[in-house]
């Protein structure tokens, strides 16, 4: 059976000192996903501009289906200037407001994930009130949902992040993201299981994944531990590696595979993109098993 997901959020220029890419964490996502196959769609919003053009093209070449992307006639589509460290860390400057910060509802969504098995959202896209009041309609019709915290500062509070985490089945941190929002709920554990396990209980969610940089990462599945201790690679660039282990391991859990071999090709598939070249590196299952299996 062919797995259906839906993407909400941002889609964008990543503006690097040399040159420019397409991005956006939800964006990411969904390609990754497209790449094994599932049936991707996107719901987003671009302005009436070439680098709009430029991404719903990108997107359909892709094979993600773009019905749901918004064209602005009043806000640019988004750009966001990425500085590396010399570790290869990116951080942010993402500009406010542009188009998919006004995504309007409409009847088309909601029919299209009465459909979907999977919706995927973020922090980041409910930085205007806007686009927040449509994730919030469309999270009461969604099957099963995926949130993916992805902390950029200053664009979240505190009630938002507890308020978006509230309905999702599977929440994604980083090691620094599940500490900080552990923090709002309460919690006065410094052992990461205990974190874990304190927030799952708190927001009743089934599946908790912390990603841990060069050290892989924890699954936290219906009261159980999972863990994959990373693979060693040298690192070129972070950005987009997260959103491609997310995909991954949404993916493998889907296909019924399993909770460990899922954390354990998320961890295969985030490590290949953090040594290569820009987000959405192509990859065939034969190249990431060979990965895994050298």
């Amino acid at each position: 059976m062919k797995i259906k997901a839906i993407c909400f959020g941002e889609v964008l220029f990543d503006n690097f000192p040399t040159h420019s890419k397409i991005g956006g964490a939800p964006l990411n996502v969904a390609l990754r996903l497209q790449s094994y196959g599932v049936e991707v769609s996107m719901v987003s919003s671009v302005g009436d501009d070439k680098e709009g053009n430029k991404i719903i093209n990108y997107l359909r070449n892709s094979g993600v289906n773009t019905d749901g992307i918004q064209v602005s006639p009043n806000y640019g589509t988004g750009q966001v200037n990425v500085v590396l460290n010399d570790k290869g860390v990116a951080s942010y400057d993402i500009a406010y407001p542009v188009a998919w910060d006004k995504i309007l509802p409409r009847k088309y969504y909601e029919s299209q994930l009465k459909i979907s098995d999977i919706f995927i959202y973020g922090s980041l896209a409910c930085r205007d009130n806007t686009s927040r009041t449509t994730l919030k309609q469309l999270l009461h019709v969604a099957q099963y949902k995926v949130f993916d915290v992805n902390l950029r500062a200053p664009h979240y509070t505190k009630e938002l992040l507890l308020e978006l985490m509230q309905p999702a089945n599977f929440v994604k941190f980083n090691d620094d993201e599940l500490y900080e929002v552990a923090g709002y709920l309460g919690s006065k554990y410094n052992s990461m299981e205990q974190t874990i396990a304190f927030v799952a209980e708190k927001t009743q969610t089934e599946t908790i994944c912390v990603t841990k940089g060069a050290y892989g990462a924890v699954l936290y599945h219906q009261k159980i531990f999972y863990y994959n201790s990373g693979y060693r690679i040298k690192v070129l660039d972070t950005v987009g590696s997260g959103d491609s282990f997310l995909a991954s391991v949404i993916y493998k859990l889907f296909s019924g595979e399993g909770p460990q071999a899922a954390i354990n090709f998320g961890c295969a598939v985030g490590a290949m993109v953090a040594k290569s070249e820009g987000a959405n590196p192509i990859f065939t299952m034969q190249k990431i098993s060979r990965f895994m299996n050298p």
